[in-house]
């Protein structure tokens, strides 16, 4: 679960690790009402309007602008509110930016020359340990980095028995280069961003940049927070952070069914029991000459319900040109199956593409004798051989 770069940077305050300062604004009276109180709280005359979306590059695409008094807070943030957002990671189609963050300005000048460094706290997941990676090079994509400079990026690998240990704070700060005050307040800050990692069971951290300002303070002037999906349920609090709009709407649709769904850019679309059986699904469309429109996991103990509110995702995608479905029944009876698929295409009506239904397991002899007996527009297979070969003839035919 993703969230806003002002909600990451709250909990990150909560744990100790300083932070750029913020206050979130909806419209641009708002802005410039958050522009005030910085000036009030943090005497800071210039502030940066930041547009909140689930996306990186938000400054390459338009949505990161300095403001340097209160007519340009409200224009900067007449022009991100409401804006598409392209970025590298949205897609071209972008994203729509509902709200911005008013952040303080850090880069005021002082006795020391300003720096910009990364930091991210991630699991290896080859070792099966948390690593703390981080750089010199601060503010740029971290994947140019590593394919143009790689000998700039460092890694400090935890031990889960002891967690991180002093001397490797230490050493993190004089990987850096810092000395005095900033080496002594960015080992305060990897000990405070790592407790708060550990802590909230979180998948990713990563702080781009980290600012060593020019009085020698280290704080985080961008902050992305990934949580671990799986470990939520210890965690409900963060789990109100959680912003729908900034995600796909079909995929939300299918977390309320408590089915796994993630979309893809193919032509089948595919409705599995199992994650490791969607995969190799996945790979027989490939085989078979189409390409994998989503993944779809209708979890162990697919129903009727649970079959119809697959068949409604899979067909909002316009792209969707055949559907296979393919249950292996250890769990679940295969003929149940069978009456699930036949009583969701006589409720949902006219199904504009051809269905390959393979049933394998319990009872799948009945559920082929269903499906085949049902008069519907419904291929049905036995062997993954059989609805590989129906898939081919169905996107030719």
């Amino acid at each position: 679960m993703n969230i806003h770069e002002y909600q990451a940077k709250e909990i990150l305050k909560s744990f100790g690790v300083r932070v750029q300062e913020g206050v979130l604004a909806e419209t641009p009276d708002q802005a410039v009402a958050a522009a005030q109180k910085l000036k009030e709280d943090y005497n800071s005359d210039w502030v940066v309007v930041k547009a909140q979306i689930h996306a990186g590059g938000r400054g390459k695409g338009g949505g990161v602008k300095l403001a340097k008094n209160h007519d340009e807070v409200l224009q900067r943030a007449t022009d991100i509110i409401g804006m598409q957002l392209v970025t590298p990671q949205t897609g071209p189609e972008g994203k729509k930016v509902n709200k911005v963050l008013v952040a303080q300005d850090v880069y005021y000048p002082g006795e020391s020359d300003i720096k910009e460094f990364y930091v991210s706290v991630l699991l290896d997941r080859a070792k099966g340990r948390n690593i703390i990676m981080y750089s010199t090079e601060g503010g740029m994509d971290i994947e140019e980095v590593a394919e143009k400079t790689p000998h700039l990026i460092f890694k400090e690998e935890i031990d889960p028995k002891v967690g991180l240990q002093g001397f490797q704070a230490r050493k993190i700060a004089f990987n850096l280069g810092l000395s005095g005050a900033a080496h002594k307040d960015m080992v305060k800050f990897i000990a405070a961003l790592y407790k708060a990692y550990d802590t909230i069971d979180a998948a990713l951290f990563e702080i781009n940049p980290v600012l060593k300002t020019s009085d020698d303070k280290i704080l985080a002037v961008d902050a992305k927070v990934n949580f671990d999906e799986n470990a939520m349920y210890r965690h409900p609090d963060y789990l109100a952070l959680r912003d729908t709009a900034e995600e796909d709407p079909t995929e939300v649709e299918a977390g309320e069914s408590n089915l796994n769904y993630v979309k893809l850019d193919g032509n089948v679309g595919c409705m599995v029991n199992g994650a490791g059986l969607a995969m190799a699904t996945m790979d027989i469309i490939k085989l078979a000459g189409g390409e994998p429109a989503n993944f779809l996991d209708v979890g162990g103990t697919a129903n009727a319900e649970t079959v119809k509110a697959g068949f409604n995702i899979i067909l909002k995608d316009p792209n969707v040109k055949a559907i296979l479905i393919n249950i292996f029944g250890g769990i679940v009876r295969c003929d149940r199956v069978a009456q699930g698929v036949i009583d969701a295409y006589e409720e949902i009506g006219n199904i504009p593409v051809p269905i390959i239904v393979r049933l394998q397991g319990t009872n799948a002899e009945e559920a082929k004798k269903l499906i085949d007996e049902s008069g519907l527009k419904v291929y049905s297979a036995i062997l993954l051989k059989e609805a590989a070969e129906l898939v081919t003839k169905v996107l030719k035919g």
